[in-house]
């Protein structure tokens, strides 16, 4: 898998909670998105760690084609409706 599938053209709304571990799902093939699932083994795509030192609401990209991995730079704007 060379390319992440993009399982939604707009960013993850989610509050993350201060000093705890997540892992962005960067394949886009989880079924807990914006979150990894482990779905992504054999792909040579690896998930995103996010640890942040406050809580606080972000914007997680759902288009998995991002340049500010994880966060949504607004990329998915510029990509195909397909």
């Amino acid at each position: 898998m060379k390319l992440p599938i993009s399982p939604q053209k707009a960013p993850y709304k989610v509050t993350l909670e201060a000093l705890k571990t997540y892992w962005w799902c960067a394949c886009g093939l989880s079924d807990q998105q914006p979150f990894c699932s482990g779905a992504h083994k054999g792909t040579g795509i690896t998930p995103e760690k996010i640890v942040l030192e406050e809580t606080k609401t972000v914007y997680l990209c759902g288009c998995k084609h991002t340049q500010s991995k994880p966060m949504c730079d607004g990329t998915h704007r510029t990509l195909s409706q397909e």
